[in-house]
């Protein structure tokens, strides 16, 4: 496993949270001139093929014949469902209520990696995952208004599903994979699924090329998507999935807080809330036991 000195593990974390708190707005405003689909396709395919093309000289570590299952795995559960079903369920529920149902993610992640990675599993930590939980709730408490589908429910709770399962995937494949090239294929193959499926149910006719429309794809492309995934799998390759995941919780904090700041939006007690539970869910999840004993698979 690789490890990170804890200057630099802060400064990763900093950056995943700022990266994907800001891609919320920037994305908002891009959506206003293209299909969603296709928006998401084209900024992780580009990504993708970015990455590719950048690291070409380090070819011989893709080893194709060993890892393509891997890649197309990751593709599948991290690009292509996970984006692909966030932009859908968007459109049946209330923008708050989906949040709050894709960041369960952290806690299916706590639960999948003491399942299948081994890794460790206390009473402080499942706490901690569900204060998280709560706090997400109250961060997101404005968006709750509005016409409730059932079927933005499934799609909201499958999508946290898939980005769970593709975190622990990670975790488990970085023990043969590159980590840079798992980005790159995961990416490219996803975002190409997302394309085609985005050709076949939408028109490329309906985006207008302008400059908001450009700056929300490149930023995804080079930022929201491949710089992001780089950060975010380092730091599940370097620690516990289930602690790493944790600090998720703080993307819709900060994305809420942009709002605040620079769309006007109201600041109300349940953001306060959040701020707390979302603080103290980090430190009880990432907190070291004094002592450790271990009883049917779960540290007391």
């Amino acid at each position: 496993m690789n490890t990170l000195t804890p200057m630099k593990r802060v400064a990763l974390i900093a950056s995943l949270v700022f990266l994907w708190g800001i891609s919320w707005s920037i994305y908002k405003v891009a959506l206003a001139y293209t299909p969603p689909v296709l928006f998401a396709g084209l900024r992780t395919l580009i990504g993708g093929l970015l990455l590719i093309i950048i690291m070409l000289p380090r070819r011989r570590l893709i080893r194709w014949k060993q890892n393509w299952r891997a890649y197309a795995i990751s593709g599948l559960l991290n690009v292509a469902l996970f984006y692909g079903l966030q932009t859908v369920g968007l459109m049946y529920l209330p923008s708050g209520l989906f949040s709050v149902l894709v960041y369960l993610q952290p806690v299916l992640v706590g639960l999948f990696a003491w399942m299948w990675l081994g890794e460790s599993m206390s009473w402080r930590k499942v706490i901690g995952l569900l204060l998280g939980f709560a706090g997400v709730i109250s961060v997101s408490a404005g968006g709750f208004s509005g016409h409730v589908a059932v079927v933005g429910v499934v799609l909201a709770l499958v999508t946290a599903l898939s980005w769970a399962l593709g975190t622990v995937f990670i975790k488990k494949a970085n023990q043969t994979t590159d980590a840079l090239w798992m980005v790159a294929f995961q990416c490219t193959l996803g975002g190409a699924l997302l394309t085609a499926a985005g050709s076949v149910t939408e028109n490329w006719s309906d985006i207008t090329w302008n400059t908001p429309y450009w700056f929300g794809l490149i930023f995804g492309i080079i930022f929201g998507i491949a710089l992001s995934w780089m950060i975010y799998f380092t730091l599940v390759g370097a620690g516990d999935a289930s602690k790493v995941a944790s600090y998720t919780f703080l993307v819709p904090l900060l994305s809420v807080f942009i709002g605040t700041l620079l769309l006007h939006e109201p600041f109300t007690w349940f953001l306060l809330l959040g701020l707390v539970l979302i603080g103290v869910s980090i430190y009880l999840v990432n907190r070291k036991p004094r002592r450790t004993s271990v009883l049917a698979g779960v540290d007391r």
